[in-house]
């Protein structure tokens, strides 16, 4: 691909990313509406998974080996039934923008599941500073939640601890899927790759709607257009346009730098929400958010300020510069 195309190309994908997963979860409170949270994510995934499919099937690929198929459908299950299904869980109990901003949490339990890399993560002194001042913000954000005025009229105090609960397991099972993803990569395209975690993805939340019976008092004709609305959002926005700009970003530029999603996705929730939603987020949800974004900053801080050798030698002759001329005058 060429620079020219590149140019205009990566802060496409970034705005992709930044506002569409942002809105995602607005467009999840409005599916809601008339589908059950399972049913919901199985159509999503579903559908998206046999379009894109389709398309590639139609191209020439292949999706012929039971090994790629196994390994996607881990990576499936785990992030998008887990990750995503999970959420559509808990926004039953909570709003759009409290969810988004419990799913800002996710760095830290990247950091606190990869073992692997705990000794690089802890000698960065910013890393546990982050942690520490992320889980303060957390705190502070839950405990606003609890008695806010937002609430959903059926959710008391102790259903929402529940569901802020679960939005955490569900940032814990993207990133177990993430990492299993890492190490066990599928021999096949990328495009592909995501197609068949789509499809076993939507199969594996069409089952727990069966077992969570979710199917027996769903009727298709009682579904509002708004919430049709939202699962056409998800379907072609949501689960294959943000999605791809994510990947094709991660095979151009840092995956630090494409991780700022994770800061500006709740911003737009919470924008988002107050403008077409009417939501509103109180003064301890604000300043949690704030704390938590801080907190997220500085665990990655090395990463978005790190300087070449040639800014550090500059940075030392300027140090030398002031301490000279800092010094009191001596007279001779």
């Amino acid at each position: 691909m060429s620079n020219s195309k590149n140019k205009w190309l990566i802060p496409l994908a970034f705005t992709n990313i930044y506002v569409i997963w942002g809105i995602t979860f607005l467009a999840i409170s409005f599916g809601l509406k008339g589908f059950p949270p399972f049913i919901l994510s199985g159509l999503r995934f579903l559908v998206a998974g046999i379009l894109m499919i389709g398309y590639l099937l139609s191209k020439g690929e292949k999706a012929n080996s039971l090994i790629n198929w196994k390994k996607n459908a881990i990576t499936g299950i785990l992030i998008l039934t887990g990750g995503t299904g999970l959420v559509a869980w808990g926004e039953q109990y909570v709003t759009a923008s409290e969810a988004a901003i419990s799913i800002a949490t996710g760095p830290f339990w990247f950091i606190a599941i990869d073992r692997k890399n705990w000794k690089y993560y802890f000698s960065d002194k910013f890393i546990p500073i982050g942690l520490a001042i992320g889980f303060a913000g957390l705190i502070m954000f839950l405990k606003g939640s609890v008695h806010s005025n937002a609430a959903h009229a059926v959710a008391d105090g102790n259903l929402r601890i529940t569901a802020f609960v679960v939005l955490g397991l569900s940032s814990i099972a993207w990133v177990l899927g993430s990492l299993y993803s890492k190490k066990n990569p599928a021999s096949q395209s990328t495009f592909m790759n995501i197609a068949q975690q789509l499809i076993v993805a939507g199969l594996a939340s069409f089952l727990i709607a069966f077992l969570r019976k979710e199917w027996t008092d769903f009727s298709v004709s009682a579904v509002p257009l708004s919430a049709w609305f939202g699962v056409l959002f998800l379907i072609f926005f949501g689960s294959i346009v943000a999605y791809l700009s994510y990947i094709w970003l991660l095979s151009v530029k840092p995956a630090a730098l494409v991780s700022t999603h994770t800061y500006i996705n709740p911003i737009v929730t919470v924008i988002a929400g107050w403008i077409v939603a009417n939501q509103s987020i109180n003064g301890g949800q604000l300043y949690g958010l704030f704390i938590i974004l801080l907190g997220v900053l500085l665990t990655n801080v090395t990463k978005y300020f790190r300087l070449s050798k040639r800014s550090k030698v500059k940075i030392r002759r300027v140090r030398r510069f002031f301490n000279r001329a800092g010094r009191p005058y001596q007279p001779i």
